[in-house]
């Protein structure tokens, strides 16, 4: 696959500054969902670089380290369990994006964004790409910051909270995770709208 295509024919339009944004996050039942803007150099070039969820952990950290390294300008959004109860899912990974994209715009200019599937309503121009962490090298670069940001968060819960099995399920609900719940209860961070965590509120009133 030519994951270069998107950014390629921008560049051919005299646009230099092109953004990429993903987020992560999504499904889980616990913490935030975290959003990552980056914009790439024009002779960026990382063998092996695509959609985090496709990479091994070892290979994430070292392409985290890499966009770091080489990116003109990386931004991260984060938006709380709590806000997500109160908004929505779906509004709170457009807040967690437009606050990346913000975060980004501090330290380098930005003249294109492309965006993972969701449409945003932004000053600069944007295309929407469906399973644009695969087809554009610059959300597949967000993708990886946005995972291993995410990830490693989950990883500190994780040592407050051993039982729950943030480290390997990062709070997707697997049936470790729901079962420490029946067992435990829920923490603070859990998302109070979320099915099995909204069931469990239901049930111990």
């Amino acid at each position: 696959m030519d994951n270069y295509m998107y950014e390629r024919e921008l560049r051919e339009k005299g646009i230099s500054f092109i953004a990429g944004v993903d987020e992560v996050g999504r499904g889980p039942l616990v913490g935030p969902v975290v959003a990552a803007c980056v914009v790439l150099p024009s002779e960026f070039n990382l063998d092996g670089l695509t959609d985090s969820k496709k990479l091994s952990e070892k290979k994430r950290n070292f392409f985290f380290d890499e966009i770091k390294k080489q990116a003109l300008g990386v931004g991260v959004g984060i938006i709380s369990e709590k806000v997500i109860d109160e908004v929505n899912i779906y509004e709170a990974t457009k807040l967690a994006m437009k606050e990346a994209i913000e975060d980004c715009k501090k330290n380098c200019k930005i003249e294109h964004i492309l965006i993972d599937a969701m449409p945003l309503d932004l000053d600069i121009p944007t295309t929407s790409i469906i399973k644009g962490d695969l087809k554009s090298i610059t959300i597949s670069a967000a993708s990886v910051i946005a995972k291993v940001t995410r990830d490693r968060m989950l990883d500190e819960l994780d040592e407050k909270f051993p039982m729950y099995d943030f480290k390997k399920n990062k709070g997707y609900p697997t049936k470790k995770h729901l079962e420490a719940i029946l067992e435990y209860g829920i923490i603070p961070e859990h998302r109070r709208s979320y099915g099995p965590v909204k069931n469990y509120i239901e049930n111990h009133k």
